[in-house]
């Protein structure tokens, strides 16, 4: 594990501004399986943000940004959701794994876009998530830790399986610790932490692959987590889902020069499992000003 200071942005190639390489958390075809639950009603998405350029959203969790031959069977889409929402066609700059829930920002027009995907490419543009993770915490760092890219067997059929490592950066810091008297393993109590995540590049999976690099994965992350942690908060909480959120991003409006702060709420069933956890109100708001420093 090394830790960088700082990070010089890299070169763009305006012909790949829409590659996923450049993008936060590129769509997991993992999670895209036919088998998987196919959303029954269209779920609610929130507007969070919109002017005359751009427009942002709450994605719940379960829902794909964007159709894909993967998912033949799903009917609801972020981007077509959203473009129904404000009446007009909307152009994704960024992704969220379909787990992921959290803000997603659109813009309004091609050029809009590829402004923002320039601040994406650039890493300006600040992101922070909130995670509920196995273990207790205790110090914060920066995982500086390449990853190979996830192959997916038929979308990513023709790309080179020995393409070499990329880099990718995430700070970490841990917020609240608790320790619940129920087993979920081999040990007669189960400890989790809430911790704040800032990705600085955006490989796919980098956060879930990153935690779980540092032995605290994710809860709820069924393709690099703990399946036994994941089966307890199914059964003891009746919950499933990602405990990963995007809560807030930040960035410069390409148009008025001004900077953008976009935050969305937590979904009830966070603060269903903070009472849980025992993290009271005089804790959380605490700690509310951590998570958006």
């Amino acid at each position: 594990m090394n830790a960088k200071d700082s990070h010089a942005p890299q070169a763009i190639d305006h012909d790949e501004l829409y590659d996923p390489d450049f993008v936060e958390e590129a769509i997991d075809t993992s999670d895209v399986d036919e088998r998987d639950n196919v959303l029954a009603q269209p779920p609610k998405i929130e507007l969070l943000y919109e002017d005359d350029h751009i427009v942002a959203i709450h994605k719940p969790a379960g829902l794909l940004v964007h159709r894909s031959y993967l998912a033949r069977k799903e009917r609801f889409f972020a981007m077509q959701m959203t473009r129904d929402l404000v009446g007009c066609h909307v152009f994704p700059v960024h992704r969220l794994d379909r787990p992921t829930s959290g803000v997603l920002l659109f813009a309004k027009s091609s050029d809009i876009a590829r402004h923002l995907c320039e601040q994406f490419a650039n890493h300006s543009i600040k992101k922070q998530y909130l995670a509920i993770v196995r273990g207790n915490m205790h110090e914060q760092g920066t995982l500086d830790y390449a990853l190979k890219q996830e192959f997916d067997e038929l979308g990513d059929k023709h790309v080179d399986p020995n393409k070499a490592a990329q880099e990718a950066v995430t700070d970490y810091q841990p917020l609240l610790n608790c320790e619940l008297p129920f087993s979920s393993g081999r040990y007669p109590t189960s400890r989790y932490a809430l911790i704040r995540l800032q990705p600085h590049t955006g490989r796919k999976h980098q956060l879930r692959r990153h935690m779980a690099h540092l032995r605290h994965p994710i809860v709820g992350d069924t393709t690099h987590g703990d399946g036994k942690q994941n089966k307890f908060f199914r059964e003891h909480f009746a919950i499933n889902r990602l405990w990963l959120i995007a809560k807030s991003l930040a960035f410069m409006h390409p148009v008025t020069q001004q900077v953008i702060h976009i935050e969305t709420e937590l979904e009830p069933e966070w603060l269903t499992i903070f009472e849980a956890m025992g993290w009271d109100d005089e804790q959380l708001s605490a700690t509310a000003s951590m998570t958006l420093s």
